[in-house]
C-alpha cells in the first residue's frame, strides 16, 4: 500500500513543485515506484518532467471532473520508475467544476485508491492555494511536506495554513499528519537566511528536516530543460542536497 503525501504551501514561489519533483526522482532512483500527480493549473512539475501542457489531450481534469481512472492518465517519465499524472490547460476551470460534484473533497481520494497498492509513494503537488484542489489532495494523502522559503515573509501565511490543516484533519482526514517542513532556497551567505530558519526551526521542532536546500542555479535551471536536477547536473550542489534530503526522508519512513 503506497503512501500518499502533499506537497503545499498556499505561497507561491517557494520551491514546492521544485521539490516534489526532485524528491520524486530520488525515490525512485533508489529503487521505489513512485507516482507524481500534478494539480497545480500551472502545470510545473508537469513541465519539468518534460512535457508539453498544451500538447497533452488527457491529465489529472479527466480523473477529477470526468471519472475517467488514473491508470488511463498516467504517463511515464525520463525517470525509470517515475510515473507522472500530468496536468494540463483543462485544469484552470476545474476548481469552479468540482465545486457541484457530489463528495466532492473526495474526488481525489477515490480515485488514487484505485492504483495505491501500485506504488511505494505517491506525491501530490498542490496549487499555491488552499481551494477544492488542495483540500482534494490533504484528504487524499497520508501526509504533508511544506517547503518554506528561508526568506522575510516565509512564516507569513503558515498560521492559515496550519489552521486550515487542522480542519480537515478534524472534519474530512483525521489521519492526516505533517510529515516534515524543508527550508528552501537557502543563501547561508545572508544573516536574515540563518535567522528565518532559527524561527522555522523553533517552530516546527523535529518536523524539520535537517537537510536545508540551498539557492542553486543548476537546480533553478532544470525545469527548463524538462529534467529532474538529477539528470541536469547531478553533482551540483542542489542535486546533492535533494538527494540528501530524500534520503532522510526514506530513512524516517523505515
Amino acid at each position: 500500500m503506497g503512501k500518499i503525501i502533499a506537497f503545499s504551501n498556499k505561497k507561491g514561489g517557494v520551491g514546492k513543485t521544485t521539490t516534489a519533483v526532485n524528491m520524486a526522482a530520488y525515490c525512485a532512483d533508489l529503487g521505489h515506484k513512485v507516482l507524481l500527480v500534478d494539480i497545480d493549473s500551472q502545470g510545473n512539475a508537469t513541465t519539468g518532467l518534460g512535457f508539453s501542457k498544451s500538447a497533452l489531450k488527457k491529465s489529472v481534469y479527466n480523473v477529477l471532473i470526468e471519472g475517467e481512472p488514473v491508470a488511463s492518465n498516467v504517463l511515464p517519465t525520463c525517470v525509470q520508475l517515475l510515473n507522472l499524472l500530468p496536468a494540463n490547460v483543462d485544469l484552470t476551470g476545474a476548481e469552479v467544476e468540482i465545486v457541484y460534484k457530489r463528495n466532492r473533497e473526495r474526488i481525489l481520494k477515490e480515485a488514487l485508491e484505485k492504483v495505491r497498492d501500485q506504488y511505494d509513494y505517491i506525491f501530490i503537488d498542490c496549487p499555491p492555494s488552499l481551494g477544492l484542489l488542495t483540500i482534494n489532495a490533504w484528504v487524499a494523502a497520508d501526509s504533508i511536506i511544506i517547503p518554506l522559503q528561508s526568506e522575510y515573509f516565509a512564516m507569513e501565511g503558515v498560521g492559515q495554513l496550519m489552521n486550515t490543516i487542522a480542519l480537515v484533519k478534524q472534519h474530512l482526514n483525521p489521519a492526516l499528519q505533517i510529515e516534515g517542513v524543508v527550508i528552501t532556497m537557502y543563501d547561508s551567505r545572508a544573516l536574515i537566511s540563518k535567522q528565518i530558519a532559527a524561527e522555522i526551526k523553533k517552530f516546527f521542532k523535529n518536523k524539520l528536516y535537517e537537510i536545508i536546500i540551498p539557492r542553486n542555479v543548476r537546480l533553478s535551471e532544470a525545469p527548463s530543460h524538462g529534467v529532474p536536477v538529477m539528470l541536469h547536473d547531478p553533482k551540483c550542489v542542489g542535486a546533492r542536497a535533494y538527494k540528501a534530503l530524500t534520503e532522510e526522508f526514506l530513512s524516517k519512513q523505515r
